[in-house]
């Protein structure tokens, strides 16, 4: 099979690309592949780790505050297109497969004008911006909520397949939790923000933390690397431990007993796959505030608490914790919600989805506009 991938901007595009590209090679190794990118943004280092060939377009994303700076981008697009053109007929693919990002959009649209099958897969409870635009010119649109399809008019060329970032979480070893220096023995509370952390939520852990002293649990709070300096020197008791970072999220969740986050598609997909009972805490400072739509969905099913970040003052994160844990049926009853969600073969799902599609090409049609 020969494959273009394009995803770029935040891991929460890129990692599910990098699912899928590995479920194709598990199943047809010697498929090639190309993976179309940004030239500025984290996946133009990330992608050629992995041996992926990588090519950048030049492009940036749409200024909301800023309406006069678009003409700029708007040329940028325009040439990406032209660009996107020529790399599609040079590596002439079986299919295209845009995972989000503003990076799609041109190279998704430029693949079904030339004729080629076209796939793009949505991490997140709503649309995003580009997988708007690109919902006519895609002949699948694979998505990971069931409600999503409340966004979507032409619902026959939609396919529930799940985050494929889900059944690689699933294939991790659960990390030993004495390798942090935490007990087996006693429950696990993981607080974490992100791989970057967040100043906001930072700040208010300061003088949150100290209320989880000398609780019958542990906390483990991930501070990101550019805030841990700040916590270093907090008193706290033993069962609350600080890190900077921990490689590997998927395996620790699988030690966790509770989990609060925020609530980015990756997050989520693993949370509902490793069925963690999760308090979440949406960033408000994300597109069309998806992260509150995906927290909301999961609380909405029972299968999470929801905490708005605006919200978390005083005592109420430790008095939430503790309620949860202490009621054995309200916490059991979260983990059965969790695992009515459950997709253990996403990234299958999406291979099946690709196969189907590649085997009813036409190859006449291509390359004739």
């Amino acid at each position: 099979m020969r494959v273009i991938v394009s995803a770029g901007g935040t891991g929460g595009h890129i990692y599910p690309a990098l699912a899928i590209i590995n479920k194709i090679r598990a199943k047809e190794p010697d498929s090639e592949f190309l993976f179309i990118g940004t030239h500025n943004r984290m996946e133009k280092d990330i992608v050629p780790k992995y041996s992926i060939n990588y090519v950048p377009l030049t492009i940036v994303g749409i200024e909301r505050k800023h309406f006069l700076r678009n003409i700029k981008t708007l040329r940028y697009f325009l040439k990406s297109i032209k660009d996107a053109k020529k790399i599609i007929k040079e590596f002439n693919p079986d299919i295209v497969i845009g995972v989000g990002g503003y990076v799609t959009a041109p190279v998704i649209y430029a693949a079904k004008k030339l004729g080629y099958k076209t796939l793009i897969h949505e991490q997140n409870s709503v649309l995003g911006l580009s997988n708007r635009f690109l919902l006519k010119y895609a002949d699948v649109v694979a998505i990971s909520f069931e409600s999503t399809i409340n966004y979507i008019n032409d619902i026959k060329k939609v396919v529930f397949t799940g985050n494929p970032c889900s059944e690689e979480a699933l294939k991790k070893t659960k990390m030993n939790k004495s390798d942090l220096g935490l007990l087996n023995k006693k429950k696990l509370v993981l607080i974490v923000m992100g791989s970057l952390g967040s100043v906001v939520i930072n700040n208010k852990m300061k003088l949150m933390l100290s209320l989880f002293n000398n609780k019958d649990y542990e906390v483990l709070f991930i501070t990101g690397k550019n805030y841990y300096e700040d916590f270093k020197d907090l008193e706290l008791a033993d069962n609350i431990k600080i890190v900077p970072y921990v490689d590997d999220m998927s395996r620790l969740m699988k030690a966790t007993d509770l989990m609060i986050s925020r609530a980015g598609a990756t997050t989520m997909s693993e949370i509902i796959a490793l069925k963690v009972p999760s308090i979440l805490i949406p960033s408000p400072h994300v597109t069309n505030n998806h992260q509150l739509k995906n927290a909301m969905d999961l609380q909405d099913k029972g299968a999470a608490l929801l905490i708005e970040e605006k919200d978390l003052e005083g005592d109420v994160l430790v008095r939430t914790v503790d309620k949860l844990l202490n009621n054995e049926t309200k916490y059991n009853k979260m983990k059965k919600n969790l695992s009515r969600l459950v997709i253990d073969d996403s990234a299958t799902r999406i291979y099946n989805t690709i196969r189907n599609l590649i085997s009813g090409r036409k190859d006449d049609e291509k390359h004739n506009k």
